[in-house]
């Protein structure tokens, strides 16, 4: 009898499971939890939030077939539209639609649940001190231990794998000599690795990981998701629109009555900061900066006449001493020590630089704010359409922007995102005077 057809399945198997299963990364879940669920989900997994809390979700879900969990990640409406009964129910209690997560792999989701279970339960991460004498915190993770367990069983195969090769090599030799053969050999470990099996399937494993690599990789091109980048000054949205709760469309005027969302000019600013000129957490280093680069005097409260004739020396004498000022008034008293005179010249230092560039040497003049979300210049995205008439919040797109310190890129803005969200959103065709053009 011929075993190598029986020894090539029992490769095939093992390498296919070595290949294709994996632990859940609970690093890597954690990961993608604060990318994609902590803007509406609580991060202890216990607390409700926007959205309700994720610890014990999987109990939840248990009743129903586990794939449905998974279409719930991609594509919650699809599954409430399907009538779903856990799904539906959700819905009804929340009111909120659920961003879809379409680009979210099976061991993506798996990952993300590990870590969700791990926090919940305690497992992953710094673990609570053990109550008694002697006892000792050892910090370590759950999914580490876990992962090595499974790659032990890998192991554990393959060497039953080796020791099965090697019985079927001697059956295979002892019955080829029998038979007469006098070419007959006994085949090494070196003739298996090389054998036309394992060699295709090798090939077939890089060309299978290539291919997801490349598609996953030319997918990504363009993206600038979580892209967050210093500005020119330090804008708290958590100050302001979380702590402040001011309103997104007070600042982004265009964003309800035209195609763009509009970045406020300092004028806009000043509506405000005429009134207050110190700010709860940098004091005046950045609210002045605001001042310099429209030309208000906070002193005196007034604008400055022909302040873009100023030259960068003269702008620097009158801020340098608005600051000083409030330093001493600060400290109550008359006169600055050297500490003192070294934070006004670091203050104006940092205004100038944050307010100057090769293409604008002069302090005076617009915020050159450094652009987040870029569109190609072949989409069309007009945000009235969709925030007056469509009725969309800010956060669907823009992430909770209310607890953002640096504002960042919450989602990828890519063709697949735009499409699935319109292909689960209900758009009124019907008596829409939009389309009347």
């Amino acid at each position: 009898m011929n075993c190598k057809p029986f020894l090539n399945s029992i490769l095939i198997i093992f390498l296919s499971t070595a290949v294709l299963s994996a632990a859940p990364d609970l690093d890597k879940g954690k990961t993608l939890f604060k990318d994609n669920c902590a803007s509406c989900h609580n991060k202890n997994m216990k607390d409700d939030m926007t959205g309700p809390a994720l610890g014990g979700a999987k109990e939840r879900w248990a009743s129903y077939p586990k794939e449905d969990l998974t279409k719930w990640m991609r594509n919650s409406q699809s599954l409430i539209k399907s009538g779903h009964p856990r799904a539906t129910e959700l819905f009804a209690k929340w009111k909120t639609t659920m961003t879809p997560f379409p680009n979210l792999t099976d061991q993506d989701i798996d990952d993300v649940f590990a870590y969700i279970e791990g926090v919940n339960n305690g497992t992953y991460g710094p673990k609570a001190a053990v109550a008694g004498p002697g006892a000792a915190n050892t910090g370590t993770s759950s999914s580490s231990g876990f992962s090595w367990w499974l790659y032990g069983i890998f192991a554990l195969l393959g060497i039953i794998a080796l020791f099965l090769w090697n019985i079927i090599s001697d059956l295979n030799y002892s019955k080829s000599k029998s038979e007469g053969d006098s070419s007959a050999h006994k085949k090494t470990v070196f003739d298996l690795l090389t054998s036309k099996t394992v060699i295709g399937f090798v090939l077939f494993g890089i060309i299978l990981f290539g291919g997801y690599t490349t598609v996953n990789n030319a997918i990504s091109v363009g993206s600038r998701k979580n892209y967050a980048p210093d500005q020119p000054i330090k804008f708290s949205h958590a100050t302001h629109a979380g702590l402040n709760k001011v309103d997104c469309n007070y600042c982004h005027d265009g964003a309800r009555r035209s195609k763009q969302s509009i970045i406020p000019g300092s004028s806009t600013c000043m509506n405000c900061h005429a009134a207050i000129k110190v700010g709860s957490k940098y004091g005046t280093a950045e609210i002045t900066k605001i001042y310099a680069s429209i030309g208000f005097d906070p002193e005196k409260g007034t604008y400055i006449e022909n302040y873009n004739k100023l030259s960068n020396e003269d702008i620097q004498q009158i801020y340098s001493k608005w600051i000083a000022s409030n330093i001493l008034k600060e400290k109550k008293t008359i006169t600055l020590t050297e500490g003192d005179q070294n934070e006004v010249d670091r203050q104006i230092r940092e205004l100038t630089a944050s307010l100057t560039s090769e293409e604008k040497p002069s302090i005076a003049g617009p915020i050159e704010w450094v652009r987040i979300h870029n569109l190609p210049d072949h989409v069309y995205f007009n945000h009235s359409q969709h925030v007056t008439v469509g009725k969309v919040a800010c956060q669907q797109c823009h992430g909770k922007i209310e607890n953002m310190e640096v504002v960042k890129q919450y989602s990828p803005l890519s063709m697949g995102w735009c499409i699935n969200c319109h292909r689960e959103t209900d758009v009124k065709f019907a008596d829409n005077k939009y389309y009347d053009a």
